[in-house]
């Protein structure tokens, strides 16, 4: 039985609201650690040496954030873990105070410190570690190393971090929905979404926002600055604690045609159908050919064909995608973002399958629902705001 470590030193709490206790923030950091260890020796290496932002994130339970390019995979520090059960943070002299005081001081890796000019990380890595050590990103002298199947499965304090992301993304983007009008262009709707994202402490990392005759041409809408006559999409992904929320909703000005309305209603048919085939063991083809089974039902056969259909996310905006041939599988308390789309209609939500049941981590009750039925069971979607 292993041994409870305190691994950090505080509760995570916002805006006054305590989100994550002191002691569910400690089982969960000792529970990754262990894992971590256990995975070293079944590779037979002496160290792991992580890079990546999300696995950062993942280790020290959203604690830490090292990026200052937003885009990039890597940040301003990395850490290593042995196979001994020891922990380092590795950055720059330059990074070393910041760090402490907002990243990495309460937690218990001992820093190592060198100049901007001269990284010697690899080769101290070594020195403590080993030299048998893995890596989750490429380089000379480090074994590959994949940390994608140790943080699939969620913790109850992740779930409880990712309930507030959900959330918040959620009313952030009801928010921006209701201050979107005709004459805005694309771009003023990126800014009115990471505006109201940003003021709450979170980081939007996809923007595909696009309006009227562009939401029908072009599954991805990268914003190009159309302006909005009556029909506008936010379709984006936000990040905080190194989580992904995945959330799509739209707007109408005037009557909803008919035929976008009842496309809309079948994309949540499909979507029912993938929630309720969301199951513990159900693999990436057998999703894939639920998805492509429901868009048959509804009359529209190989729609799935024109994109993915989504899948799991978590501490990867989409860890994995249902396709034909994935073997890839479902486990309990995993998170999943999947996106049907008919020709100008969609659902997107962030959920959880949390012990058996799906949870809508982006509930938007403000906004029309459409209730879809799976085997006697009700998968809600989003409708459109009609103004």
């Amino acid at each position: 039985m292993a041994i409870m470590t305190k691994r950090i030193n505080k509760s995570l709490v916002v805006n006054g609201t305590t989100v994550v206790s002191e002691a569910a923030w400690n089982e969960e950091l000792n529970a990754k650690h262990d894992k971590l260890v256990e995975w070293l020796r079944t590779q037979e290496l002496e160290g792991v040496l992580i890079r990546r932002h999300e696995n950062i994130a993942w280790l020290t339970g959203g604690a830490v954030e090292v990026r200052v390019l937003t885009p990039c995979e890597t940040g301003v520090a990395s850490l290593l873990v042995t196979a001994t059960g020891k922990r380092y943070y590795f950055t720059t002299e330059n990074e070393a105070p910041r760090l402490h005081d907002e990243e990495f001081g309460k937690l218990d890796f001992e820093p190592i410190l060198f100049p901007w000019y001269a990284d010697d990380t690899l080769e101290t890595a070594q020195r403590l570690a080993g030299i048998h050590i893995g890596s989750d990103t490429p380089g000379p002298g480090m074994m590959p190393a994949n940390l994608y199947p140790l943080r699939e499965s969620l913790s109850e304090s992740e779930i409880a971090r990712y309930r507030w992301l959900g959330t918040q993304t959620a009313d952030a983007t009801i928010e921006s929905l209701q201050e979107v009008e005709p004459g805005l262009s694309e771009y003023d709707l990126e800014a009115l979404t990471a505006a109201n994202l940003m003021r709450r402490g979170i980081m939007p990392s996809v923007y595909l926002f696009a309006v009227d005759d562009r939401i029908y041409k072009y599954k991805h809408a990268a914003a190009r600055g159309a302006r909005l006559k009556k029909y506008g999409m936010l379709n984006l992904c936000s990040r905080k604690w190194g989580l992904a929320i995945s959330i799509t909703r739209f707007v109408h000005f005037g009557e909803l045609p008919s035929e976008l309305d009842s496309r809309f209603k079948s994309a949540a048919q499909v979507n029912a159908a993938l929630m309720d085939a969301t199951r513990a063991g159900a693999t990436s083809s057998e999703l894939f050919r639920v998805a492509q089974a429901a868009y048959e039902a509804e009359g529209f056969a190989g729609e799935e064909r024109f994109h993915h259909q989504g899948g799991p996310t978590g501490y990867g905006e989409r860890e994995w995608v249902a396709t034909p041939e994935g073997k890839e599988t479902v486990v309990n308390n995993q998170a999943f973002a999947w996106n049907p789309s008919i020709r100008g209609g969609k659902a997107e939500d962030t959920v959880i399958l949390h012990d058996g049941k799906i949870e809508w981590l982006t509930a938007t009750p403000d906004l029309p629902i459409l209730n879809a039925t799976v085997n006697g069971k009700i998968y809600p979607a989003a409708g459109v705001l009609v103004k």
